[in-house]
């Protein structure tokens, strides 16, 4: 072979080596804050995969919205720019509507009992329920139970009536507020403080660790601990560049997901009680308990919104959550 040949070989098998040695760069973009238990979790991610496969795979955690706001990171995702999100359980009515089970109202009596539901066996086959539409469900991240907030004091349901309330892109949600006779406005999550301090809406719903990290009690006159709904999240990746990693490399991935989704579950539950009396001691916004008869007139205007939706979600998904509340 002519010495031209052999240079021009050895460089392009130079180059595929080259290529060979570069790290798979993994994009895990997220909306909340690094000190919430769902950055806590991407950021365990970042440290246990880096550690199973050093020199193999780059982990860029991206959080509060800094590489897609989440109108966006869904599409991201199915084009390839990023690789990993966990959006909220309330933004897959496009994809499922199984997963709808997640906003019904006052559905779980804790977190606990979601904890039990999503673990079983109809839980678990719900993170393959968008396969066909190219999203694998990694696993199910915890926040915690929702409260409600406002400008004042929302003791019965007729408390609601007029208000607006910001929500998550969810049809359950948009149901469970105008059952109360509230006016729900869709809105991305990083705009919610502005929206609040600027009386675009009047309240919203989120659990303990929203409400502090972003500052949502600053701008809330007063809390309601209704504990309602729950907030929650599923840690999606594209489907095929899944299944186009190296074995080796997928299956230490995975360990490494199931590891720090472990942990962000700790710190939700760790730590839920931990942003409550942080929002308290800080005293801008009053937390008011509410009574078992103020709960129960909450939970019997809403409840109609599960009959709404159980033809969309199955009755039997609906028993077994409600099955979950009493182990």
């Amino acid at each position: 072979m002519p010495f031209r040949s052999l240079a021009i070989a050895a460089a392009v098998l130079l180059a595929h080596v080259a290529a060979a040695a570069q790290p798979i760069v993994i994009k895990y973009s997220h909306v909340v804050a690094d000190q919430t238990p769902k950055g806590q979790a991407a950021l365990k991610f970042k440290e246990l995969a880096e550690k199973a496969l050093p020199g193999k795979v780059t982990v860029q955690v991206f959080p509060n919205s800094q590489l897609f706001g989440d109108g966006k990171e869904m599409e991201a995702l199915l084009l390839g720019d990023v690789q990993i999100i966990a959006p909220s359980l309330a933004k897959f009515g496009k994809y499922t509507k199984v997963l709808q089970i997640f906003d019904l109202p006052f559905l779980f009596d804790d977190i606990a009992a979601v904890d039990r539901f999503q673990g079983g066996p109809k839980g678990q086959a719900m993170l393959d329920s968008m396969k066909s539409k190219g999203i694998k469900g990694l696993g199910y991240l915890h926040n915690g139970m929702k409260q409600l907030s406002a400008q004042k004091p929302l003791k019965t349901p007729a408390d609601a009536k007029g208000l607006k309330f910001r929500i998550q892109a969810s049809d359950v949600l948009e149901a469970q507020f105008k059952a109360v006779g509230g006016n729900p406005q869709k809105l991305a999550f990083a705009e919610v403080y502005q929206a609040l301090q600027t009386g675009v809406v009047d309240g919203t719903e989120n659990p303990w660790s929203n409400i502090y990290t972003k500052k949502f009690h600053e701008v809330q006159k007063v809390i309601m601990e209704s504990n309602h709904g729950v907030l929650d999240y599923m840690v999606i990746t594209n489907a095929g560049w899944w299944d186009k990693l190296p074995a080796d490399v997928r299956t230490a991935l995975n360990t490494a997901m199931v590891e720090s989704i472990k942990y962000g579950n700790k710190v939700a539950f760790d730590e839920d009680s931990s942003f409550r009396q942080k929002v308290i001691d800080d005293k801008k916004a009053t937390v008011m308990p509410m009574s078992k008869q103020e709960l129960a007139q909450w939970r019997d205007a809403m409840k109609p919104v599960w009959a709404k939706f159980e033809a969309d979600i199955g009755k039997d998904n609906i028993d077994a959550a409600l099955a979950a509340n009493k182990n």
